[in-house]
């Protein structure tokens, strides 16, 4: 049986035009694979592989390991932004979506007694 969590989240692109453009991201965390790590997919294929810790962190406080950073945006939005040699990609999700993707990944990571 595979404890995998797969899960898809909307978000928003940010740029400086007036609307936002949403973006379908599809979250994931295969305890099997790398339990100390979370992965974020989007559909041109790019896929950033970051600390599950980090997530977690950044929910919270301004949060950064390598080419990601996580911060809270207001009481109900977090910001994760992601870097590439092309550029910088901003996502604004709804921070309930992140918190309930991470407490699914707590619930699987923990061995059954």
């Amino acid at each position: 049986m595979s404890h995998a969590v797969k899960e898809q989240a909307s978000g928003r692109i940010v740029t400086d035009a007036p609307q936002h453009r949403p973006v379908r991201v599809f979250l994931s965390y295969d305890p099997n694979e790398d339990p100390g790590a979370v992965r974020f997919g989007f559909p041109n294929g790019r896929e950033w592989t970051f600390p599950r810790e980090l997530l977690e962190s950044g929910l919270r406080a301004p949060a950064r390991d390598g080419d990601v950073g996580i911060w809270p945006c207001g009481r109900v939005q977090a910001i994760i932004e992601f870097h590439t040699t092309d550029g910088v990609a901003v996502v604004q999700f709804d921070a309930k979506t992140l918190i309930r993707f991470l407490r699914h990944t707590y619930a699987v990571a923990t061995p059954a007694l």
